[in-house]
């Protein structure tokens, strides 16, 4: 009898045990349905989004071989640190073209400029024989008018007076060849003037090119835009490169990191700008990055697809769309310093319930 006693109380023992198991089971469950229940009340959650930052290609501006390679496949680079290094010496024969053709002009300009003052001076001695020419023409002219009225007096011969004669002629002939001299010469001049003109151009012309030049050996030298991290290197010295051609990829890390989650259409309608956002990472799941909504799409993702979805073709089945929603970070934890582009995230957002902005 007292053996039955005992198992009756070793029943009640676990009974009442059990039931305090399963009553503190029910009551952890129904916290938890109630907190799962108000937190997919209050937030929308995705976790279609990745971490992103501008991943942009540092390409070749001028054609050659290159001479040096200066970086490794993921390390970090300031701005202005080199990166590469391409033969530059077509380049330099070049510029010392340009600068020698340039010479060449600016030589030939002082040529001109001396024989523009030296016909400049010989103007100057022609109008002062124009002068002595006028002055024996006049002479001769009066001499002459002279020995008509002697000869008409019959006080001259008439040898005298074709001596006279002539003697007009030949002056009036110096004073033309005198006229005619300076003009020459001030032909010569202008001459002279106009064709520096043209130098002067030509010299314009060739220290644009030279600028250019100065620009093709300045791109031979490639340095990193912005503070970044390089990506995989797939070139290498000697290697002949073409302008346009992709050398490299550089992470731009000066305009920071972010996140594009994609949501369903029918959780936009609570989300606005600047709202706070809860990110976690695959990477690191124990770590929640906060941030804040910075842009929504204004289309669907398959709206900037290559081939866009036509639905009035006639093969029409209803998706549910996901719209890109930006998200900026604005965490300082260090692991946000951590993390890549293409790192898979999960995203939750409270809801404006009441359509505040």
């Amino acid at each position: 009898m007292n053996k039955q006693n005992t198992y009756t109380e070793t029943d009640k023992l676990i009974t009442r045990i059990t039931t305090w198991i399963a009553g503190a089971i029910v009551l952890i469950l129904c916290v938890w349905g109630i907190t799962t229940a108000l937190h997919l009340f209050n937030y929308e959650e995705t976790n279609d989004a990745q971490v992103e930052e501008y991943i942009n290609p540092v390409t070749a501006r001028v054609s050659g071989f290159i001479k040096d390679i200066r970086y490794d496949e993921n390390q970090d680079v300031k701005k202005g640190d080199t990166l590469l290094i391409i033969d530059n010496r077509e380049y330099v024969i070049q510029q010392d073209e340009a600068e020698a053709a340039i010479q060449s002009a600016k030589d030939q300009i002082t040529t001109l400029q001396n024989n523009t003052a030296t016909a400049s001076k010989l103007a100057q001695v022609n109008n002062v024989q124009i002068a002595a020419a006028k002055a024996k023409l006049v002479r001769q002219q009066l001499e002459f008018v002279r020995y008509q009225k002697l000869f008409n007096a019959e006080s001259a011969t008439k040898q005298q007076m074709e001596n006279v004669q002539a003697a007009l002629e030949v002056a009036q002939s110096d004073y033309q060849a005198a006229l005619n001299n300076y003009q020459a010469s001030l032909s010569k001049v202008n001459d002279s003037r106009s064709q520096i003109a043209p130098l002067l151009s030509e010299i314009k012309r060739r220290e644009l090119i030279l600028q250019r030049n100065d620009l093709d050996i300045s791109y031979t030298v490639i340095t990193a835009p912005y503070d970044g991290k390089m990506g995989k290197r797939t070139i290498q010295p000697g290697q002949q490169i073409q302008v346009g051609q992709t050398l490299a990829f550089i992470v731009d890390k000066e305009t920071g990191k972010w996140v594009v989650a994609d949501f369903k259409e029918t959780q936009l309608h609570n989300m606005r700008v600047g709202e706070a956002v809860e990110i976690t990472t695959d990477a690191y799941p124990d770590v929640k990055i906060s941030g804040k909504i910075a842009s929504l799409s204004p289309a669907t993702g398959s709206r900037f697809s290559l081939l866009p979805p036509d639905n009035s073709t006639g093969n029409f089945v209803k998706i549910v769309q996901r719209i890109p929603v930006k998200i900026k970070i604005t965490d300082n934890n260090p692991v946000v310093n951590l993390l890549s582009a293409g790192m898979n995230a999960s995203v939750s957002v409270r809801k404006n319930l009441y359509g505040n902005e």
